[in-house]
């Protein structure tokens, strides 16, 4: 027998003796145990065989119909994106921010990615539409563009977040990943409350951040996409903000970009004074209001402010009584320049206001000897080319960092108390995200027993004969007294806002297991994540 029958291990790994057998790739326990010799005119049967079955499998696979791939993959992503579980569970669905700032790109890269505010709604939407996408916000100001998402695919989300970005604003791909960043998690939820609180900021502590940090949760409400995660996410960085203000001396010495624009334009003028300075503000939005108050503050008496309208105009004339406001229509705008020392601007132009060839126009004067452009908008109202004229200095909001060179050391301190109440709130946020585990099993049980309620209210009811409706109310009151104390207990112990007494994750695991097996709720918990916590804990 040994002598037919050459013995070996695995064909895989053994050289057999006969040089026309070749090992086969296949899992068959007979051929992995004995191998025959096998002559040349069998040896080549056999190879002949396998091409030709090979060469079936292949056509096979080629056949099917590729419409029909793609329609079970959109099928696949819509039953992924409904799932109660990756809806519920933070390991599958992550929160993410990409964006580029005033500190990771410049103006002129930025300014093609900027989004108005009434166009975030649709960009919300957009978002969401892509595939592993759920909910969706857009943060876009003078020195930031940052999209903040709950993802079911880290990779895939960024992937498809990066390529719209692409799209919207025509800025290619690989130009993005030089400037963005990415943050996941706690990172982001932390960059989010820093923003808010000013942290981020070019000027330390500058409150409007906080104002556009609200208007995105004000415009993403009732948004499709704008949902539980994210909408609590900028509701705590809200919070934030305020007690970082509130607590600390942060805005104290520090104040919006306007009023650093304001302070640069002062620091450049001969006397440091605007006692005599013809000024010029285009633009009379709330950028604009901003730096005219900053102005009037900074001792300005007299300005021109060039606007579409003079209704807007006229309201902060009536705001600052003893400024000597002079209101110019767009259309007088060129010769408002010529007579002006410091030109600030401030529109949501797409197109730059002045150019090099209507900048070199300008008649300049000699005490001076040059004009000064302080342009605050994003796009720029001021095209880079005009930097280039001997007779005009151009700064656009990324000069604005020279204005908070001092009080370095002051500013870490309050940055330092600041951080202390940033990493409070976020573990309140995250407390609160916690308790989001807990949504499918609150809302079995009050289902469980309001179908309890209303089944007993009617035996109750069909055996009281005729009553009045007055009667029927009291009743259908007490029914609904009744089970809202029965649900005060668990409920209690199932929710957190973050803010109370709040359960540990193992506590809140615990707790579900519990209430669903008291009433069988039947419930598919989602513990991965708080499984997830406890190891990570014990490590």
């Amino acid at each position: 027998m040994a002598a037919a029958f050459g013995f070996a291990t695995s064909i895989a790994t053994s050289t057999p003796s006969n040089p026309n057998l070749r090992p086969l790739a296949v899992s068959c326990p007979q051929l992995q145990t004995f191998y025959k010799p096998l002559n040349n005119r069998r040896a080549s049967a056999l190879n002949q065989s396998l091409r030709v079955r090979c060469e079936s499998v292949s056509q096979n696979l080629n056949s099917i119909d590729k419409e029909e791939l793609k329609r079970s993959s959109a099928m696949a992503l819509a039953q992924l994106k409904a799932s109660a579980i990756d809806r519920y569970t933070k390991e599958k669905s992550s929160i993410i921010v990409i964006g580029l700032n005033v500190h990771t790109a410049p103006v002129d890269v930025r300014e093609k990615l900027a989004i108005q505010e009434a166009q975030w709604p649709q960009a919300i939407r957009e978002l969401c539409a892509l595939n592993h996408i759920e909910e969706a916000a857009v943060l876009s100001t003078c020195n930031r563009i940052e999209v903040y998402v709950v993802a079911l695919s880290q990779h895939r989300g960024v992937k498809e977040v990066t390529e719209w970005m692409s799209k919207i604003s025509g800025v290619s791909v690989s130009e993005l990943c030089q400037h963005r960043f990415m943050l996941y998690n706690k990172d982001a939820t932390r960059h989010l409350f820093e923003v808010a609180s000013g942290l981020n900021s070019i000027v330390l502590g500058e409150g409007q951040i906080l104002a556009q940090v609200k208007q995105v949760k004000k415009l993403g409400q009732g948004v499709d996409g704008f949902n539980k995660k994210i909408g609590g996410l900028f509701e705590h960085a809200i919070i934030t903000g305020k007690r970082v203000r509130t607590e600390t001396n942060i805005s104290s010495g520090s104040v919006s970009v306007s009023s650093a624009a304001v302070e640069l334009a002062l620091m450049k003028l001969p006397e440091s004074s605007y006692a005599t300075t013809r000024v010029l503000v285009i633009g009379a939005g709330k950028m604009g209001k901003l730096v005219i108050k900053h102005l009037a503050a900074k001792g300005c008496k007299e300005m021109v402010v060039v606007n579409r309208t003079e209704e807007k105009v006229a309201l902060i004339r009536e705001e600052l009584k003893d400024i000597q406001i002079i209101y110019k229509p767009l259309s007088e705008m060129m010769a408002c320049a010529a007579e002006a020392d410091v030109i600030f601007t401030s529109t949501a132009s797409d197109t730059p206001l002045f150019l090099k060839e209507h900048a070199q126009t300008l008649p300049v004067d000699t005490e001076m000897g040059r004009r000064l452009f302080i342009d605050i908008s994003v796009p720029r109202n001021v095209g880079p080319c005009v930097s280039d004229l001997e007779t005009a200095e151009v700064y656009n909001v990324d000069d604005l960092k020279d204005i908070v060179a001092a009080n370095k050391e002051d500013r870490l301190r309050k940055a330092m108390e600041a951080q202390i109440i940033i990493s409070e709130e976020l573990e309140h946020f995250e407390a609160w995200k916690d308790s989001l585990e807990a949504v499918p099993t609150i809302k079995k049980l009050r289902a469980y027993l309001e179908r309890i309620r209303a089944s007993e209210l009617d035996k109750c009811l069909s055996k009281m004969g005729d009553i009045t409706d007055k009667q029927k109310k009291a009743i259908y009151d007490l029914s609904m007294g009744m089970m809202k104390k029965f649900l005060h207990g668990p409920m209690q112990h199932l929710r957190c806002d973050g803010r109370s007494d709040c359960q540990k994750p193992e506590e809140m695991l615990e707790i579900m297991h519990a209430v669903n097996r008291m009433f069988d709720l039947e419930t598919e918990i989602i513990s991965d994540t708080v499984r997830t916590k406890m190891e990570r804990i014990k490590k």
